[in-house]
């Protein structure tokens, strides 16, 4: 069996840096491949751009998707997600310091499984990860991948 991966779309350096720290500090090994853009992220998910040639078919079992992104936004990332069969089922949350409730309500509208917002204190925020990583990594019964 694959490795779970865990595609983590975030451009703040600082950010992806304490989820990984937070994903340490709750033992959650799981191979997370970081996009740093929207673009770089539906790349990694249709296996195109730098991605060319990539298997993928090994999805990741949860994206964990920004919403301001530069090149393209993390809504029109979803929306994309949700139009192409491939990539339909895949578990996505948006994981945002966002306080915007259109944000909210088009996360949801386009298809998000989740919303958490980011929370500014470390310490909350390895809280918050711990619940993540336990849900949608040990819990959550992923879809099957697609013929």
């Amino acid at each position: 069996m694959e490795q779970r991966i865990i595609l983590l779309v975030e451009d703040s350096p600082d950010d992806v840096m304490l989820t990984k720290r937070a994903f340490e500090k709750n033992n959650i090994f799981n191979k997370v491949i970081v996009a740093r853009d929207g673009v770089e992220a539906l790349d990694y998910m249709f296996g195109t751009g730098m991605y060319t040639g990539r298997d993928n078919k090994n999805l990741p079992v949860v994206v964990l998707l920004d919403l301001k992104l530069p090149r393209i936004d993390g809504l029109e990332v979803l929306k994309r997600l949700r139009e192409d069969a491939r990539t339909k089922l895949v578990p996505v949350v948006i994981l945002t310091s966002s306080t915007e409730e259109m944000d909210l309500i088009n996360g949801y509208k386009l298809g998000a499984n989740s919303y958490v917002r980011k929370p500014v204190n470390f310490e909350k925020f390895v809280e918050a990860a711990k619940h993540l990583g336990l849900y949608w990594l040990l819990l959550n019964e992923p879809p099957p991948i697609p013929k």
